[in-house]
């Protein structure tokens, strides 16, 4: 193997991936800092009417768009005082799983495209369409199982209370962010991406390829090489599949429509186990026990069934 081949083939790509990451992972932070996701909290008040929820339910529903704890915290000391029922609870907690993830999808998106470039916009934005998904089904259950008399009140007197950061401020917090952050991504990325150069160039996946052709006819229907992606994303994180997929679009060795179905699937088969692993010791920390695990399940629950319904119009769209 030639040093113009190490370095047009692993050394350039590595480091002008690793400078985009360092962009992406900055501009991403002041855009969340910024909160500019506030203006959706406007859509509380229809939601809410329609979905028969509390006042305390919208107001929680605009928190969330930059603060899941804060809007957490809210649901529970209602909950506690005895403002709102345990399926009030359930279904306010699950309404606000559109501000979550409006909350975190300028990172998400901004450390996906320095990887997969254009197909970011096709992740992200069928991982949107689930977020939506949801929120419409959430609506509608509780438009019928909530009584309605549940009344609705203007959220804007609750997000008063959270002032506005300056721009200086913000940009020193996402600096801290991206220094806290970028070595963990440095770390995970380096090796994943050496480890996919050198399989490829080496004939592995071809070789697997052959063998699942042979032996495992039944998913000729899904390109083997992805199986890679989704095996780094249940080993690792989010980023580790990022990087393999990234590796293997960057060699022209799967589609784009390969990469997105990878994605999507290792993206809902580590969602347990991420749950039990971040989720679990935070609604613990807000909700009692029963309450937190009753919480998660249904989160996750819902969250996976999104996933295969959207992941599967996709798969037929595309075929």
């Amino acid at each position: 193997m030639s040093l113009e081949l190490l370095w047009s083939g692993l050394g350039w790509p590595l480091i002008r991936l690793l400078l985009f990451i360092s962009l992406g992972l900055l501009v991403g932070n002041i855009v969340e800092g910024l909160r500019w996701t506030r203006a959706m909290g406007r859509l509380a008040n229809p939601l809410i009417r329609a979905g028969r929820l509390k006042d305390i339910s919208g107001a929680s529903f605009a928190l969330a768009f930059f603060s899941g704890v804060a809007a957490n915290s809210m649901l529970s000391e209602a909950y506690e005082k005895g403002e709102i029922n345990d399926r009030e609870l359930v279904i306010s907690n699950l309404f606000n799983s559109l501000p979550t993830y409006f909350l975190h999808m300028p990172t998400v998106f901004f450390i996906a495209a320095p990887f997969i470039g254009h197909v970011a916009f096709t992740y992200v934005g069928l991982t949107l369409l689930a977020a939506f998904v949801r929120t419409g089904a959430i609506v509608l259950w509780g438009r019928f199982s909530l009584p309605a008399d549940g009344g609705c009140g203007d959220v804007a007197e609750r997000l008063k209370e959270q002032e506005a950061k300056s721009f200086r401020e913000v940009l020193d917090k996402a600096v801290k962010r991206l220094k806290r952050r970028l070595p963990k991504v440095a770390y995970l990325t380096i090796p994943i991406y050496t480890a996919f150069f050198f399989l490829r160039h080496y004939g592995v996946f071809t070789a697997f390829q052959s063998y699942l052709g042979e032996h495992l006819s039944f998913l000729s229907w899904l390109d083997p090489q992805v199986f890679g992606i989704i095996a780094f994303s249940l080993a690792a994180e989010f980023t580790a599949g990022l990087a393999a997929a990234g590796s293997l679009l960057g060699s022209g060795a799967i589609d784009p429509r390969g990469i997105v179905l990878a994605l999507i699937i290792g993206n809902l088969l580590s969602t347990p186990v991420r749950a039990l692993r971040h989720q679990l010791p935070y609604y613990a920390g807000i909700f009692r026990g029963k309450m937190a695990l009753k919480l998660i399940v249904y989160n996750q629950g819902l969250r996976a069934a999104s996933l295969v319904l959207v992941g599967s119009f996709y798969f037929v769209l595309t075929m």
